[in-house]
């Protein structure tokens, strides 16, 4: 078999583990939520903490699937991260989580386009967003800003880069280099109140 035969297979090979590891995930969370588990920092925490040694990694991945699904609002994973492993705990889980899930926004994006965007950003939300960058001249420093700051609406910014044809490269340096101090200031500030 040709090299170049055996790695298209190995590639769809992965693409597919990759989709139902976040499809099993993603109902993992879906049902979560239907029993309640997000509707409060106590019900969250609850959760995560019956968990025990795996808790970071489930508040990870439930903060992964929270940027692709509207699953549960970010800062509420922020708050249970730092007041379960404290304000540099709670930031690494959340960081990684919250960035690894917008990369596979991105990537789901550009992969599947957009009839997965429409079904993932609610056609209201994703109007709005557009029109917002639209009107933008330099969609590089809105993009940052938006992932930089809290409250700007990041995760759909995130499905919509990917449609774009944004680089991915440039992407991934700004989801690394502009996520990390909203979740920091957020760790902080929840691991003194909690």
């Amino acid at each position: 078999m040709p090299l170049e035969v055996l790695a298209e297979r190995l590639k769809k090979f992965l693409v597919f583990v990759l989709l139902f590891l976040l499809a099993a995930c993603a109902a993992f969370c879906l049902l979560a939520a239907r029993q309640g588990h997000f509707s409060s920092v106590p019900a969250f925490r609850a959760y995560v903490l019956r968990f025990g040694a795996l808790g970071p990694v489930v508040l990870a991945a439930v903060q992964a699937i929270q940027v692709i699904l509207p699953v549960l609002p970010g800062f509420l994973g922020c708050a249970v991260g730092a007041g379960l492993f404290g304000a540099a705990g709670g930031f690494v889980c959340n960081y990684l989580g919250i960035s690894l899930g917008s990369l596979i926004a991105f990537w789901l994006a550009r992969r599947f386009g957009l009839p997965l965007v429409r079904q993932m950003v609610p056609l209201q939300k994703y109007q709005r967003v557009t029109d917002w960058v639209c009107r933008r001249k330099s969609y590089t420093l809105v993009l940052f800003l938006a992932i930089l700051l809290p409250l700007a609406p990041d995760d759909y910014l995130c499905w919509l880069s990917g449609l774009s044809g944004y680089p991915s490269r440039r992407f991934f340096w700004i989801i690394v280099l502009g996520k990390p101090w909203c979740i920091l200031a957020y760790s902080l500030a929840f691991a003194r109140l909690f």
